[in-house]
Formats: C-alpha cells, structure tokens, sequence
C-alpha cells in the first residue's frame, strides 16, 4: 500500500513538472560591459566604430554622427523587446531598427520605431520595408522613408530621464508602447524575421538594459 501511495505521489508530482509551461528565457541584447554580440554599418568608412558607439558605466553611448547602427549579430523572428533610452544633452533623433535585413545599408532594409525627439513610437519604413497600414495617396510617388504616425501624444519624458520602449514583434505584427502608453501597430510587415540594432542619427544618445524575451 505505501509503495503505492508513493508511485502515486511521484506520478502526480511528474505529471505537475510535464504540464507546466516553460517560461520564455529573457536574453541580455546588450551584457554592460562590451558590444559581443553585435556589428556595426557607418555612413562614413574613414571612421571607426569606437568613434562612434561606446560602453560607459555599463550604457551604450552612440555619438550620433556619422549616422549608422548597431546590430545584433543573430537574427530573432517573434519576440518582445524592451529597451531604454536617454538623451544627456539635448533631445535629437535615433530610432531602433526592427526585422533588419542583411544589406549592411546606412538605411537598411527594415521597419524602424522612431526615437526622433516628439515623435517616438512612429513607425518609418525604411529601403522598401512596409506595414499595411502605409497607404500611398492616390497619383502620389511613394516617399523616401513612409511614416506610420504614432497613435497617441508624445508620452516621453524630458532630457536626462530615461525612456522605456516595448515593441511586441509578432508574425509580422509590431506593437509600440512608449513608457507604458500605446502609441503604434503596424501589421503585415514584408519580413518577420530578422536582426535588431539601435541608431547613430544627429545626436549622442544613451542606450541601456537591452533585453529581448522569445514568444511561445
């Protein structure tokens, strides 16, 4: 009867460990100490990336100029991302790249979610990328760089206090939230995979705790 009563036990024990659902691991983007895992594209090839993107006191510091980014160097397809920002001088413009393809462009071929002081959580779509909700206006050339305006009022905070994007990359399907407040969706995104990077784009701007949980 005790055997029994302890086949029992450890059957449901069992059963309990099999049915419960494994959590998404979250991955440090960046580990606060030095840039492995990632590459760099520059507009102007006679500088350096050191010159240009740089860890201090465990933060990303990125001069802004010349313009490029910092990519991942692996690719990730579903996923949330969140990552932090501050402008320590003056408020100016970067953006974070989404779904960036492999064509080592200044702009590359991705959906990127605006940081442009004001107007952070637009979406440009960037070297041919595109969201459905991008619509040409009728014997209008397609512009540049298309922009899919935010939802919401501006809802980042002023210089020297740090920001807080959540991006949602799902199947396509990109949702924007700018310190806790909804500012954007965009859907059907030509690409749904690909690598993630932050921009280099007018001014000096601090990145950190950049982190990316897979979706089940």
């Amino acid at each position: 009867m005790k055997r029994q009563i302890l086949l029992l036990t450890l059957w449901i024990a069992l059963s309990a460990i099999i049915s419960t659902p494994v959590k998404s691991q979250t991955v440090n983007l960046f580990n606060g100490f030095d840039f492995t895992g990632w590459g760099f594209v520059l507009q102007d090839d006679s500088k350096k990336p050191e010159e240009v993107f740089k860890v201090k006191d465990g933060m990303i510091h990125i001069a802004g100029k010349p313009f490029g980014y910092m990519y991942t160097l692996n690719k990730y397809d579903n996923f949330r991302l969140h990552v932090e920002w501050c402008w320590q001088k003056e408020a100016t413009n970067s953006g974070i790249f989404l779904y960036v393809q492999d064509d080592r462009k200044v702009w590359p071929n991705a959906v990127e979610c605006q940081l442009k002081a004001g107007d952070a959580g637009d979406f440009v779509l960037l070297n041919g990328s595109d969201l459905a909700e991008f619509k040409s206006k009728k014997g209008e050339a397609r512009p540049a760089f298309p922009v899919v305006k935010k939802k919401a009022d501006s809802s980042e905070m002023p210089v020297g206090e740090w920001n807080n994007a959540d991006i949602t990359c799902d199947k396509g399907n990109i949702t924007v939230f700018i310190n806790g407040v909804f500012q954007n969706k965009g859907t059907k995104s030509l690409h749904k995979s690909g690598h993630v990077a932050l921009q280099s784009e007018g001014g000096e701007i601090l990145f950190r705790n950049v982190r990316l949980t897979p979706l089940k």
